[in-house]
């Protein structure tokens, strides 16, 4: 954990623009504001006001989101500074903290003389720090720093919902003014005195400033799905094959729910049928890619053959267990050596062709695919990782893995580029462009929590 004691007054005001994955990140809070965005905060009232900004280190030193040796200091920088030219009156102090312990510690260096209120930023995902600050009952506002601690802030977002957390207020916006407004809550609380009022005022604050759904309108879809007893056979008649190591207690729930067969397999098996792909077949599908892609960044042409050759395995694979779905521990067999590809170019494939490839070795989340993809006669699904952004009303479904046959191994494609895997800069990995103006369902079966 390491503090900072942050001067008032006199410093520049930032403001951010969205931009995706890495560069949205890199660019938060980072231009500056317009006139007059901070104008009557310096009438508020003197409070003193801890940022805690929850992450590994302050260069990420191994994969997760946004990226390894993604630099969070100007990201710090920007944030504290934005806050301190919106409240000249107030203190801020800065500190941050990686994990529970850490988080006790401001805590107890703050017992002394208690502050009026937290602001968390979520940096990066899993880092459980904003737990321990809103148990201090203390008015604290939980920020999320957009694909980058986006995972973590909305599972534990969901937590505080779920428990009726008052004295926590949530802000998910690109839009740097939604936090400023946010932060006016802790004033009106020191007034009125109760800290449990705070989530309700943040949550006023955040309505009132997201924008109205606009045109709902869609463009024509001529769907035909299958007739219920129709999809349970066809259900019943899928298997899954799960490669390295799935959730615990979900595929004996998904075969007696669902009615889907679940079968382990090991890495090894993968890996061995990868290494044994015919060279001159996995030459013929990098050279496809090459073609068909509108874009490949970052990925050279070895990385592409071995991927190729890795969708054969996968294939391979599924043909010997007469299997019509795979989904596999990628980013524990990649790290741990026991597969030397990605699967994400694979199960490209595989969507493509009405068959289901998955990531993470996510069986919920496969099973789910098997369903959907027979009951709309083989429009494929994806995983995906949700980014809430209220100051567009959007939620965006960022992730590694996306067909480009939305509609069927047999209808039209949409562009597709070829890019590395984003937290670790290796791979390769693909951004599907889908198609805009159709509807899109959001769906995930939880067989296991049946009751």
């Amino acid at each position: 954990m390491e503090e900072r004691h942050v001067p008032r007054g006199g410093l520049t005001c930032p403001l951010s623009r969205r931009r995706f994955l890495t560069a949205a990140s890199a660019g938060a809070l980072g231009v500056l504001a317009p006139a007059g965005l901070f104008q009557g905060c310096a009438r508020a009232d003197k409070l003193r006001i801890r940022i805690v900004y929850a992450l590994h280190a302050v260069v990420q030193p191994g994969p997760d989101w946004p990226n390894v040796g993604f630099d969070f200091q100007p990201v710090m920088d920007r944030t504290t500074t934005a806050l301190t030219k919106a409240f000249p009156r107030w203190e801020f102090t800065t500190a941050m903290a990686k994990d529970p312990e850490e988080a006790q510690k401001v805590l107890d260096e703050d017992a002394a003389a208690p502050l009026d209120g937290y602001v968390v930023m979520q940096l990066n995902c899993w880092n459980r720090v904003v737990q321990t600050i809103a148990g201090s009952g203390r008015p604290t506002l939980y920020v999320d720093f957009q694909y980058a601690g986006s995972g973590g802030f909305l599972v534990y977002t969901a937590d505080f919902l779920r428990k009726g957390t008052g004295n926590l207020g949530f802000v998910a916006s690109s839009r740097p003014e939604d936090l400023v407004a946010a932060c006016r809550a802790f004033g009106e609380v020191k007034r009125s005195g109760t800290a449990d009022a705070f989530g309700a005022l943040v949550a006023s604050t955040r309505r009132a400033s997201t924008p109205g759904p606009g045109d709902l309108s869609v463009r024509p879809d001529d769907l035909t799905i299958l007739a219920p007893g129709d999809c349970l056979r066809a259900m019943k008649e899928s298997k899954i094959l799960a490669v390295g190591g799935s959730w615990p207690g979900i595929a004996p729930a998904i075969m007696a729910e669902m009615g889907i067969e679940v079968v382990e397999v090991p890495f090894a098996e993968v890996n061995e049928a990868w290494a044994a792909a015919d060279k001159d077949e996995s030459e013929a599908i990098a050279d496809r890619w090459e073609r068909t892609a509108s874009r490949i960044e970052g990925v050279d042409r070895a990385t592409l053959v071995t991927s190729a050759a890795m969708s054969l395995g996968q294939k391979a694979v599924l043909r010997k267990h007469r299997a019509n779905a795979i989904t596999i521990n990628c980013l524990g067999g990649f790290y741990g050596g026991h597969i030397h590809a990605y699967p994400c170019l694979g199960f490209h494939e595989l969507n493509n062709e009405g068959l289901v490839g998955a990531c993470e070795c996510d069986l919920r989340s496969t099973a789910t695919m098997v369903t959907m993809t027979a009951m709309t006669g083989g429009r494929p699904g994806y995983i995906s990782d949700p980014v809430i952004d209220t100051a567009l009303r959007q939620i965006i479904y960022a992730h590694c893995v996306a067909s480009n046959r939305v509609f069927g191994p047999s209808g039209p494609t949409n562009p597709f580029e070829i890019l590395t895997h984003s937290e670790d800069r290796q791979g390769a990995s693909v951004r599907s462009l889908l198609p805009l103006g159709y509807m899109t369902t959001t769906v995930e079966f939880a067989p296991e929590r049946k009751t």
